[in-house]
């Protein structure tokens, strides 16, 4: 049976066409993906969030709190700060000056557990 450019091998180089189903069973197929794979996806809205730091306080405080107020959080400048996607820790950054807007460059990925 001649190869096809489509065909998919395992991590021995054999072909999966070839192989019968119950020989397939546990065989890992490397299949090269790209970015147009994911053209389905690309399209979904998904929520980011960048955590700042954070601080505890009585709702009495809350209500004082007005334009200009200044709030102390528990974290120092230049230190990383979270960045969740969908209320998912992913990755962690720094908040960096584009023209006069704030950003945030992404210096580590959190591997999921």
């Amino acid at each position: 049976m001649a190869a096809s450019d489509n065909d998919v091998t395992t991590s021995e180089g054999l072909s999966l066409d070839s192989m019968e189903p119950a020989e397939r069973a546990g065989h890992e197929a490397y299949i090269e993906r790209s970015a147009a794979d994911l053209e389905a996806v690309f399209d979904v809205p998904v929520r980011v969030s960048v955590v700042l730091g954070r601080t505890k306080m009585a709702v009495s405080q809350l209500l004082k709190l007005d334009t200009g107020t200044v709030i102390e959080l528990d974290r120092q400048v230049g230190e990383a700060v979270e960045i969740f996607i969908n209320e998912r820790l992913v990755a962690r950054g720094e908040i960096v000056l584009v023209e006069d807007r704030l950003g945030v460059t992404m210096t580590e990925i959190i591997k999921p557990q």
